[in-house]
């Protein structure tokens, strides 16, 4: 039998071919169960858990075949592709019951290839924790394959050793459908690799390369994910490239719109699936998340928003997240304020600016069923409250404007009444975070509420005490706007009336009130928004705080520093 060490380099786990794709890693724990999970990039076949004291026990895993996975001309991995090309990789999935809560088993996972058995490490497993017992959560966003988001994961490690869960606010990859971005991309950061301690990524700063590995966390700890921009992938096409689609999401409505134009054609027999998904493939989909993940399912979303109780945390994950569209002005841009010249007689290729994918208004189901959630007894008994999304409601990072609304098109023709220009505006009043969001969750007495989508660091306390914190800076950050830094806010001819500095949203960024970076004036940032110097936080739930760090990557020898720590 051939066991395979799972520390295997990126390049060497690629041209293996007895090797898993990934370690296992664990999913929704239960208070008797987890689900262990892991793939490959064959069929295989008897894939199984070994689990107890001794690997005693095993239990059949489930394989399925992810239906969307693939790569192009633009995949970093070797062989290459010539052109957009389906993949096959394929899910095992086993549950293990009869656990106790507290007591952590050890654990390894098989595959059989061509009468080959290859093995995982042995890694631990636990169900659910008991309310009152003292965990550490890794608070994550934004990998992206960011440049510094395998150092990032190793000083997880190195300072703070075994977390016990991952809560990851959303934009896991880049293009959701690129299998090699969340398994083997060849630069040696893929998001798999990253968060089990595989990667081999080689990052130079100060004419000194260093290589990271990222940290061991997902096979000894259950992810809780979010949906973000990055998880939507746009209109489904055989023939373009992975990121044309991924940038060509196209509202539902206009889909529907569409669909009589074709529905002879597409769906003969008039058959309401076979309708369904070619809007949905007409428009945007999460159907890659969705078979990576197992998340709760009984909310009106399905897996795309949930809640779970993990210790003493109640968790509430929503979908409140929009297309990122460039905010330049120039005729060719299918931007967040207009559409492209060539693009104004053919309302079919429009964007349709920065488009929500799932509303968050009140009286939505998603808002709905948030209500309920804030009202029910699992909410209401946790000790520690706790919100997550992508989209900011507080930030003094880029993406925070213009405000979370739908677009509002403002369309001029000239005198023969030939469409002129196609603006959107997005007003202040209707920004749906602020204005149905926000009062929903002061109300209920939530804590904390964690996001991403800027790529910087910066927190914020409301008058009634939630604390608001974006962690997210792993490597390409987009700024932090104070001072005479604006945000890109064109002069058009509409007023684009948005925040330029600032927080648009009233809250003052709170100091780090541990060990601030300083501004070349020597006075202290309330933010950290840098291509060198990466951050994670934790959540103490035996201490009630969460505890921000950070690295500098320019120093590989230098500490991991403490700059930040509130109570919750």
């Amino acid at each position: 039998m051939l066991a395979v060490v799972s520390r295997l380099s990126t390049q060497e786990t690629m041209i293996s071919n007895s090797s898993l794709l990934t370690d296992p890693f664990l999913q929704l724990p239960t208070e008797t169960s987890v689900q262990v999970v892991w793939f490959t990039d064959f069929a295989g076949s008897q894939h199984q858990v070994l689990y107890g004291n001794h690997l005693e026990y095993s239990v059949e895993a489930n394989t399925t075949l992810l239906s969307r996975m693939r790569e192009d001309s633009h995949s970093k991995i070797t062989p290459s592709y010539i052109k957009t090309t389906q993949r096959e990789i394929w899910r095992h999935e086993a549950q293990i019951s009869g656990l106790t809560p507290g007591i952590r088993l050890p654990y390894q996972v098989i595959s059989i290839r061509d009468e080959q058995e290859i093995k995982s490490d042995i890694f631990t497993l636990a169900a659910s924790p008991k309310a009152a017992t003292p965990l550490k959560i890794l608070l994550t966003s934004d990998h992206q394959l960011k440049p510094l988001v395998a150092a990032n994961l190793q000083k997880v490690v190195e300072t703070i050793g075994r977390v016990d869960a991952v809560f990851f606010a959303g934009d896991l990859v880049n293009i959701p459908d690129r299998a090699s971005e969340w398994f083997d991309d060849s630069r040696g950061g893929a998001f798999f690799p990253c968060l089990q301690g595989r990667a081999n990524y080689a990052l130079a700063k100060n004419h000194l390369t260093t290589i990271y590995h990222g940290g061991e966390l997902i096979q000894n700890a259950p992810i809780f994910p979010t949906l973000g921009n990055h998880e939507v992938m746009g209109r489904f096409s055989k023939e373009t490239s992975l990121d044309e689609q991924f940038e060509d999401a196209f509202p539902r409505l206009q889909a529907d719109k569409l669909y009589p134009e074709v529905a002879a054609e597409v769906n003969p027999n008039d058959d309401p699936l076979v309708q369904k998904t070619w809007v949905k493939d007409s428009s945007f989909n999460t159907d890659t998340y969705e078979e990576i993940f197992t998340l709760p399912q009984d909310s009106p979303g399905g897996k795309q928003y949930y809640a779970v109780t993990f210790g003493d945390i109640r968790l509430i994950v929503l979908y409140v997240t929009n297309i990122w569209r460039s905010p330049h002005l120039s005729s060719d841009v299918k931007g967040r304020y207009q559409e492209r010249e060539k693009d104004l007689e053919h309302p079919q290729n429009w964007g349709y600016g920065q488009l929500i994918f799932e509303p968050i208004s009140q009286g939505s189901p998603q808002y709905k069923w948030l209500a309920e959630q804030l009202q029910s007894e699992e909410f209401q008994a946790a000790k520690y409250k706790m919100v997550m999304l992508h989209h900011p409601p507080h930030s003094l990072g880029a993406n925070i404007v213009p405000p979370y609304t739908n677009p509002l098109p403002k369309i001029s023709y000239d005198s023969l009444g030939k469409i002129r220009a196609v603006n959107y505006i997005y007003p202040q009043e209707k920004d749906y975070i602020i204005q149905d969001l926000m009062p929903l969750l002061e109300s209920a007495g939530v804590q904390l509420v964690f996001y991403g989508h800027s790529h910087l660091w910066n927190r914020f306390v409301s008058p009634s005490g939630i604390h608001f914190l974006e962690s997210s800076n792993v490597g390409n950050s987009y700024g932090a706007y104070l001072g005479s830094q604006k945000r890109p806010i064109p002069m058009g001819e509409l007023n684009y009336n948005y925040a330029l500095t600032g927080n648009p949203n009233g809250l003052e960024a709170v100091l780090p009130n541990l060990a601030p970076l300083l501004d070349e004036h020597h006075q202290p940032l309330p933010y950290i928004a840098s291509n060198d110097i990466t951050v994670f936080s934790i959540l103490d739930t035996g201490k009630g705080t969460v505890s921000s760090y950070y690295f500098d990557t320019r120093d590989p020898k230098g500490p991991v520093i403490k700059f930040d720590e509130f109570k919750v």
